[in-house]
């Protein structure tokens, strides 16, 4: 069982036991970000001479996919050894370099780690595969005569598994896996394997990583007669690890993956005893089929439909990540819709979802992507960036399974895009080299000297964010105008108030708001610290331009102001138009579906 350990807790990097309500993460992979060895593979050498360009961009956290060694049979998620790093990568050296390096920055370093499953070449399963049937080592991992146990749980990659049990030859059995076949299910019954688990987590926290991404972890206990998903003794088993690492340490969290409805996924929270932080699945795609629509009905309800989650805890949110779009958690109706507004072309589709970033989701049109990221950097919630996100980047839906949306970072138009100088042959995926977007298009060091580029407009909007805490911890209330083409709401915390208005339409929207509550205040445009008209008893009118959005802080108003004079100027010329001119051209949208449902009052985080 599990050893003693020294009664003095280990301190993370950060102080306040709550960063990352605050942080910006950025998702990157080793591999895919810079290669200093020249053998075609990103490595932590590489990384380390890249982290003045992610501290230049904001960013205060990195969230790095698994970098352990691996036959890499699924990009690393199909794990060998826990408590190593990959040689294609560097040494154990060059990542705690890399850790040191970025926490001198400021960064924290969350880690994936997959505790569910391994590879089948891990050492634990080749012994598994010798020992006799019954033994700790053989129960290791979930094995049967039958392939008929559990029946009904849902197969997940469905492209490629026809079954979630495969016929070992030299074991004479079945074994579990809901994954891959070659990624064999860790036995959780068997106490061994959660000492292991948390032996390995020890080792990574002692060397002073921040926090642990879990992957798929609602998987991790089998039943009969279940679906195998979330089961109570899965909850045990996170609420033990949350308490070994809470007791020893300081400041660390846990991030969990479990895709699943707001409803189900509350309880990975516990009573803020089990995971810190957990994706808001469901939240991604109805961001897009509200840009679609045209309707921010798909953001407010399921927004209605999350519930409260304890004070310590908080919401992960992204627009794009290292799979696919996930259409998981929609409805047949609306999956067929987002397949059809958004990958008419079938190699654009995996498992149940589309595989593209999100600049080609959104036609490369740059006040798209910015309202987006507006909505992102201003939900409740701490926002995940992912890597070549920040400049526009492009996919390649020529790569099979989700290698397209993990193609090499973009840093210049030099060769091999600046990210290797190892012959194209040699690099692990080959860069992405159409005319829209191809390195000598879309890359860091143009960009960098462009200050209209979205590199400089992400670095500004991650600096504002940063400013106010509000944005990571406040309550949100959704406004109700009769315009549902104009997503608005209200964010608050600490005497901190922000309203956010978001044109969802490709034409310029006019809307009034019910601000009467904040009656003498004075909203100010943030990105320009522009003053706008004081609030009146009156509904607050705005237009705005088409896939526009505000971020304005209600101020006092300052006392020198005459407020009946200001109100009378207020009258004539109420209405704001956002005057930018659009990048892109306007696509052609397709129709929603029938409306449905109530738009919703507010919610609080």
């Amino acid at each position: 069982m599990n050893e003693a350990r020294p009664p003095v807790k280990k301190a993370g990097s950060a102080n306040d036991p709550l960063w990352y309500k605050d942080a910006i993460i950025y998702e990157l992979h080793v591999k895919a970000f810079c290669d200093s060895n020249n053998d075609g593979i990103g490595d932590f050498p590489g990384l380390v001479s890249k982290l003045d360009y992610l501290q230049d961009l904001g960013i205060t956290c990195i969230w790095l996919l698994p970098f352990f060694p691996s036959p890499l049979r699924d990009d690393g998620y199909d794990i060998a050894d826990y408590t190593a790093v990959h040689p294609a990568y560097g040494t154990l050296e060059d990542f705690k370099l890399f850790l040191t390096e970025a926490h001198r920055r400021g960064i924290q370093v969350l880690i994936e780690l997959v505790i569910n499953h391994t590879s089948d070449e891990h050492p634990w399963f080749q012994r598994a595969r010798r020992a006799p049937e019954g033994s700790t080592e053989r129960d290791f991992y979930v094995w049967s005569h039958t392939d008929k146990k559990y029946p009904g749980v849902p197969i997940i990659f469905k492209d490629t598994e026809k079954s979630n049990w495969t016929w070992d030859d030299e074991v004479g059995m079945f074994y579990w896996h809901r994954f891959f076949h070659h990624q064999p299910d860790l036995n959780f019954d068997n106490p061994l394997v959660f000492d292991e688990v948390v032996k390995a987590m020890r080792f990574w926290l002692d060397l002073g990583v921040d926090g642990f991404r879990l992957d798929a972890i609602p998987y991790l206990v089998e039943r009969e007669g279940t679906r195998c998903d979330a089961l109570p003794e899965t909850h045990a088993i996170i609420k033990h690890i949350r308490a070994i690492i809470d007791n020893e340490y300081t400041n660390r969290f846990l991030l969990a993956e479990a895709n699943q409805w707001p409803d189900d996924v509350r309880p990975f929270y516990g009573d803020g005893d089990e995971c810190h932080m957990c994706f808001h699945f469901p939240l991604m795609p109805r961001i897009y089929m509200a840009l679609r629509q045209e309707d921010r009905l798909p953001i407010t309800d399921i927004m209605t439909r999350t519930p409260p989650i304890p004070d310590n805890c908080q919401w992960a949110l992204f627009l794009r990540n290292h799979d696919e779009l996930t259409l998981e958690m929609v409805t047949d109706d609306e999956r067929d819709y987002m397949y059809l507004a958004y990958s008419a072309d079938p190699r654009m589709r995996i498992n149940v979802g589309i595989r593209r970033r999100l600049a080609p989701l959104v036609d490369n049109n740059r006040r798209r992507i910015e309202l987006l990221n507006s909505i992102l950097l201003s939900f409740p919630g701490t926002p995940i960036i992912y890597y070549g996100d920040e400049l526009g980047m492009g996919d390649n839906i020529y790569l099979g399974d989700r290698n397209g949306v993990r193609t090499p970072m973009q840093w210049s138009g030099d060769r091999n895009a600046g990210f290797s100088r190892a012959n194209p042959e040699k690099l692990y995926s080959p860069v992405i080299m159409d005319p829209v977007w191809g390195y000598q298009t879309i890359n860091v060091e143009a960009q960098q000297t462009d200050t209209s580029s979205l590199l400089h407009w992400t670095r500004n909007m991650v600096a504002l964010r940063k400013l106010f805490q509000v944005f990571g911890r406040g309550s949100l209330e959704f406004l109700t105008p009769d315009n549902r083409k104009v997503l608005a709401y209200i964010r608050e915390y600490d005497g901190e108030r922000i309203v956010c208005v978001a044109n969802l339409s490709r034409f310029a929207q006019p809307v009034s708001l019910d601000l009467s509550r904040f009656v003498g205040m004075m909203p100010v445009e943030m990105l320009g610290y522009v003053p706008f008209p004081l609030i009146t008893h009156a509904p607050y009118p705005l237009t705005l331009a088409p896939y526009s959005f505000f971020w304005l802080e209600l101020q006092p108003a300052p006392p020198q102001l005459d407020r009946v004079t200001q109100q009378q100027q207020h009258e004539p010329a109420r209405d704001l138009l956002l005057m930018t001119e659009p990048v892109g051209h306007p696509v052609e949208e397709v129709p929603g579906p029938p409306e449905t449902g109530n738009d919703p009052g507010s919610v609080s985080n």
